[in-house]
């Protein structure tokens, strides 16, 4: 309690300042902190570069000078140039979509299903990007999605903070908590040497628990500032170009399930990545568009308007890997992992377990990526835990709860910080309403922890 009276109390600056603050305090930890590393080889199962166990030495000093932490920052644009693309694309595909009038349509027609009973919109909606999240770890992809979600939360009296809620918030969760979500859980298990998939009804229970957890807290604070719902076609920023209803507006809208299903497969089956993923969202909206009868002019001009609406939270993912590129550069990511996680074998068994998930969330503010904190950390704490008796499963737990729930609280974390400037949310004032249902989420992912100590969870 007294944590959330402080956080009243404090105004945390544009992410922008945060950001290049953090790459600029990297830069000096890189003077601070030993430099470090481990021993990589490429794994056979995942194909990717993994830390071999045993072998942290030290390295030579790189700490970074300010020129550098500057360059970082345009560095960490390139290197989240896919993701950046694809931010772009879809959020100009979107706006097309947008401009023909077929989701405006759409969300009218939710929110007339849901006449008196708007409170309902939030476990529909959660549930649609709970499945995106369990499935593919879904959340660069929302950010362009924030425009027409701002439109449904009007229309039924609720605020941007909600739209968010009910958006990245169950698709992190359900990321967290998935039993099948192959850039977290699968690649884990895979390097823990356990077979994929296994022990997913114990994750599908602790999953269903975490995403009610998460829907009862976005449904308390609508109830709690619930406002009149805007009239329609009164909420600024909707389409104000609508093409007619009917079967065009189901065709650009049968456009859009069918971009969704083509890309879920291609994730799935094919090993897709962001700029196929671009690809497909650019192919929609230049079809939405001509389906909707916008024609090429207009079509691109809507693609303009996209591109430009969605330039500050591009800007914000790239600032965000500058950090990891800082950390890099100054080579103490790996002293931090080392540092953090020796100790924990030290412990008794389940408080080495809790510790170990305290220390992946940790980690998380440095490693911003699931998969990539995987390859860094579970091939250390495989041998850590087999030396402690801690079962591998527990371990892989561990790392999926403490890493997937910092997604939600992490300014390192770009799509966060997108999705929260896409909507007009400060982040002190995400932080209010996230922390005390990420402190729940917690307390839930270590129970799960005991139980699976206690069960001999394998």
């Amino acid at each position: 309690m007294k944590l959330l009276s402080g956080l009243r109390r404090v105004r945390l600056p544009d992410p922008l300042t945060l950001l290049t603050a953090c790459v600029l305090l990297g830069a000096a930890a890189s003077w601070v902190v030993p430099a470090g590393q481990y021993e990589r080889r490429e794994d056979v199962v995942t194909g990717r570069m993994v830390v071999v166990p045993d072998t942290y030495a030290a390295v030579d000093p790189a700490p970074v000078g300010l020129f550098d932490a500057l360059l970082a920052i345009p560095r960490g644009l390139i290197a989240a140039a896919d993701i950046i693309f694809l931010v772009f694309l879809t959020g100009g595909a979107f706006v097309v979509v947008d401009r023909t009038g077929a989701l405006r349509a759409a969300v009218d027609a939710l929110a007339r299903a849901l006449h008196g009973r708007g409170i309902l919109v939030i476990p529909v909606v959660s549930l649609f990007f709970a499945a995106g999240g369990v499935m593919l770890n879904t959340q660069e992809e929302i950010i362009a999605l924030i425009p027409v979600l701002m439109i449904l939360s009007r229309r039924v009296g609720f605020d941007a903070t909600t739209a968010v809620a009910m958006s990245l918030g169950p698709a992190a969760v359900g990321s967290a908590f998935s039993p099948i979500n192959p850039f977290q859980v699968v690649i884990a298990q895979q390097l823990a040497e356990l077979p994929v998939l296994s022990a997913g009804l114990f994750r599908l229970v602790f999953l269903l628990l975490a995403l009610g957890i998460w829907i009862a807290g976005s449904m308390r604070y609508a109830r709690g500032i619930c406002a009149p719902p805007a009239a329609e076609g009164t909420a600024p920023g909707e389409p104000v170009a609508a093409a007619g209803r009917g079967s065009r507006t189901a065709l650009v809208m049968l456009m859009v399930l069918l971009a969704f299903v083509t890309f879920s497969f291609g994730l799935l089956r094919l090993d897709w990545g962001f700029n196929e993923m671009s690809a497909v969202f650019l192919a929609m909206g230049i079809a939405a568009g001509l389906l909707g009868r916008l024609g090429v002019q207009r079509t691109a001009e809507a693609f303009v308007e996209g591109f430009r609406e969605m330039t500050y939270a591009a800007m914000l993912i790239g600032f965000a890997r500058a950090i990891y590129v800082v950390l890099e550069d100054g080579q103490i990511i790996d002293t931090l992992v080392h540092g953090l996680f020796i100790p924990t074998a030290e412990l008794p068994l389940t408080l080495a377990a809790i510790a170990m998930m305290g220390v992946q969330g940790l980690i998380h503010i440095i490693v911003p990526s699931v998969s990539g904190q995987a390859v860094l950390t579970i091939p250390i704490l495989t041998p850590l835990s087999d030396l402690v008796g801690l079962e591998r499963q527990v371990t892989v737990l561990a790392y999926q709860y403490g890493a997937g729930l910092c997604e939600l609280l992490t300014p390192t974390n770009g799509a966060l910080m997108a999705v929260l400037a896409a909507a007009g949310v400060r982040y002190d004032r995400w932080l209010r309403f996230a922390l005390p249902l990420c402190g729940w989420l917690a307390a839930l992912g270590v129970l799960a922890i005991v139980i699976g100590i206690a069960t001999g969870l394998d």
